[in-house]
């Protein structure tokens, strides 16, 4: 991967029980680039994008999976989005697949731009966590990623609902294919792809009762998740309501 200058890698380690730290450091010392090392014993991916960004010291933020390879200039593609766009919050780009015998999923291939006003309503799917990044200073202002969500948790939602949530709070986003990752799920057959459809339609109601909640996007979300409602199977409905109050009750406990 090219580095501009002061580029570093910040690794997140989420509860691993493994060798993963060991593996990690061993990299780190090996590098030419700084590489820091974060063990963020909370699991959820939600958890970890925090853990990683609190720790960088970069203005511009950019994230992406543990089973992806970044191209090599990955790293300049974003910066130079931000550099361009001053009043911009936050970005996606283009997932590809690595292993071309895996399933067309959990991909972006767009090459068109995509503009995202603020106060807009970003529909699943539009942005991926796999490739997106973020100012430092839009992260700050709303607190962070929301840690009841995210892999590891029931609730595999956490970058959607952060974007919209920067959305309601006033910033503007953008969707870009220059910023390319490369995505190595490893699935292969209907089973995994219809186990990833029963998460991801778990995770999408608590999506939508995260934007329910925000008094900024709540009557988007109702009009857009009653559009679906009318034009998805039942099934897909059901999982999303259990997601939907799995997460409402979540949101509730704490408080």
């Amino acid at each position: 991967m090219h580095r501009p200058d002061g580029f570093e890698s910040v690794v997140v380690d989420n509860a691993s029980t493994d060798h993963t730290a060991a593996t990690i450091k061993e990299f780190a010392a090996e590098a030419n680039y700084p590489v820091t090392f974060v063990f963020e014993p909370n699991p959820g991916l939600g958890n970890a994008r925090n853990a990683g960004w609190r720790r960088a010291h970069g203005d511009v933020i950019a994230f992406t999976d543990d089973d992806c390879y970044v191209d090599r200039h990955f790293a300049q593609a974003i910066l130079t989005v931000f550099q361009t766009n001053d009043t911009l919050g936050f970005l996606g780009g283009r997932i590809l697949l690595h292993d071309l015998t895996d399933l067309q999923m959990t991909i972006q291939e767009s090459t068109e731009k995509q503009e995202f006003p603020p106060g807009k309503l970003i529909p699943a799917g539009a942005i991926h966590g796999a490739n997106f990044a973020f100012r430092r200073r839009a992260l700050e202002s709303v607190g962070g990623f929301d840690p009841r969500l995210g892999v590891g948790t029931s609730l595999p939602s956490e970058d959607i609902e952060m974007v919209n949530r920067l959305s309601a709070q006033g910033w503007p986003g953008l969707y870009t294919p220059e910023p390319v990752v490369y995505h190595h799920h490893g699935r292969k057959t209907s089973a995994d792809a219809e186990k990833l459809r029963r998460g991801y339609d778990h995770g999408r109601g608590a999506y939508y009762m995260a934007l329910l909640l925000n008094p900024g996007l709540r009557i988007q979300a109702l009009r857009f998740w009653f559009w679906c409602i009318r034009h998805q199977e039942l099934q897909r409905t059901q999982r999303e309501i259990h997601g939907a109050l799995d997460y409402l009750r979540q949101r509730l406990r704490r408080h």
